[in-house]
């Protein structure tokens, strides 16, 4: 791995910047654990043939106008978006793995939008390459990342609202963990040190 720059976003007020900065030789990752990348996880894993982050309600809806096959699934406060909120059209998914079954993605492609997540990934669309990252891919986007050969890695915690997710933190930290080994330990932030600790001192306690 060739990183000479390895960082971690931990709030989402840092991410709202990303666009203004160029991201070409970056790879990023966004964690937003609980829930909108786990979900994708889990719908990529059933047969979704691609999810289209939406940073809005408009943009979702205009994906569906532009494809009528397209499922439209998000929330907003964590309820899945329905016509009162959306202005006239009911969304087909919410944000959880379980609506992500087989039978309903498979073949489909998604138009996504949630409070945090889809806002976090839009905001990373000038980098590199972009994955997601949750605690159910860990091992893969670990090798992903070796094998692509980037100089700079920016992991982005989606977090809530305004404010930082614990979980969020926790998934960046034991992505941090596993690559550890990888690069050479100057190239880390502080906050990919913070993150990473998180992580160490908390790893016992995750279920």
């Amino acid at each position: 791995m060739n990183l000479t720059e390895f960082d971690v976003l931990l709030s989402p007020l840092d991410f709202e910047v990303l666009p203004m900065h160029d991201l070409e030789k970056t790879c990023c990752v966004v964690f937003d654990i609980l829930r909108a990348t786990s979900t994708m996880t889990i719908a990529l894993a059933n047969g979704t043939t691609g999810i289209l982050p939406c940073g809005t309600i408009d943009e979702a809806l205009a994906a569906r106008t532009a494809n009528p096959e397209i499922l439209l699934a998000g929330e907003r406060d964590g309820l899945r978006i329905n016509s009162s909120v959306s202005g006239g059209v009911d969304f087909d998914l919410g944000n959880s793995p379980r609506e992500m079954k087989a039978e309903v993605v498979s073949g489909r492609r998604l138009a996504m939008t949630t409070t945090n997540g889809t806002r976090a990934l839009k905001a990373c669309s000038g980098a590199g390459r972009v994955w997601i990252g949750s605690f159910l891919n860990l091992s893969m986007l670990s090798q992903a990342i070796c094998d692509a050969k980037q100089k700079r890695l920016l992991l982005v915690c989606a977090g809530t609202n305004n404010d930082p997710a614990h979980e969020d933190i926790l998934g960046a930290g034991a992505l941090c963990e596993l690559l550890w080994n990888h690069f050479d330990e100057a190239a880390a932030s502080n906050s990919a040190h913070q993150a990473r600790q998180h992580y160490l001192d908390n790893r016992n306690q995750l279920i």
